[in-house]
């Protein structure tokens, strides 16, 4: 089954770096998403907020990264054990 996101958005808020119990860098973060896209061959103008964690030296690279700044986002889709919102959990990255 398929469950890949590719995202461009900016950084909206970042929390602190901090340490899983096994000693793994991790980041909790909000992505901001505009664009313009076709629906129904109509233009839409989108906007989204979604909850992202990173892990390793992804949580540590994108610690380093002002709020604001824009990024393509890569990862998956889940839902934590104790939530009910979709978390992005970003595997790869790059500059926009």
């Amino acid at each position: 089954m398929q469950n890949r996101v590719a995202l461009t958005a900016c950084i909206a808020e970042a929390e602190p770096l901090r340490f899983t119990p096994a000693g793994l860098p991790a980041i909790a973060l909000r992505l901001e998403h505009s664009s313009r896209q076709q629906e129904a061959g109509q233009p839409r103008e989108v906007k989204a907020s979604i909850k992202a964690v990173a892990f390793g030296t992804l949580a540590e690279q994108l610690a380093r990264q002002p709020v604001g700044s824009l990024w393509q986002f890569g990862g998956f889709l889940a839902t934590p054990r104790n939530g009910r919102q979709v978390v992005l959990h970003v595997q790869d990255i790059q500059q926009n």
